[in-house]
């Protein structure tokens, strides 16, 4: 059932990705309601599968990987019109892939490595969108908050990508140490 929830998000990330492309307010109001239903779905699939007992690492992936297609289509369609620089978008699909790389094969997880500051910028990521709904809707003054907030996750995603790199440096400058830390005493 949590699954059925994430399923949601993906098949709301074309047509989200696609009115996001349009500054016209109807189009806004639409995609206020699919961002609504989103964040819905993504509040509600962990606790119901920690509920049900069906946690489980694909869950855990697909989640991550519906918010990740979900932002960054909608972002992607948004610096189409000029409302977010295309750095944020591009920076997002890298630190997603390093996330991934860096969970699975370089760590060899059954699940994703998280970060707690790729954890707050994930969160975080849902805000341009919504800002810029709000400025489509007719809240123009909202545009330098816009601004500010995709420029500041566009510095938060390269903390967050150089953070994860330089543990995995330290991590492979160290393997003796690390291999020492997790045997029992």
């Amino acid at each position: 059932m949590a699954n059925a929830l994430t399923a949601i998000r993906l098949l709301l990330i074309v047509p989200f990705a696609y009115l996001r492309t349009s500054d016209d307010p109807h189009s806004a109001a639409l995609a206020t309601l699919a961002m609504v239903v989103a964040i819905v779905t993504d509040l509600a699939d962990g606790p119901l599968a920690r509920r049900t007992g069906t946690v489980s690492s694909f869950g855990g992936t697909l989640d991550h990987t519906s918010d990740f297609l979900f932002v960054t289509c909608g972002l992607f369609a948004t610096a189409s019109r000029g409302a977010v620089p295309w750095l944020l978008p591009s920076l997002i699909t890298v630190a997603f892939f390093q996330y991934v790389v860096d969970s699975y094969w370089i760590h060899r997880r059954s699940g994703l490595r998280g970060s707690r500051l790729g954890r707050y910028n994930g969160i975080l990521y849902f805000v341009p969108l919504s800002v810029d709904i709000l400025v489509c809707l007719g809240w123009g003054v909202l545009h330098s908050v816009l601004t500010l907030v995709s420029w500041t996750l566009v510095f938060s995603t390269l903390a967050s990508m150089t953070e994860r790199l330089m543990l995995l440096g330290k991590a492979l400058a160290l393997p003796g140490e690390e291999t020492a830390r997790q045997l029992p005493r």
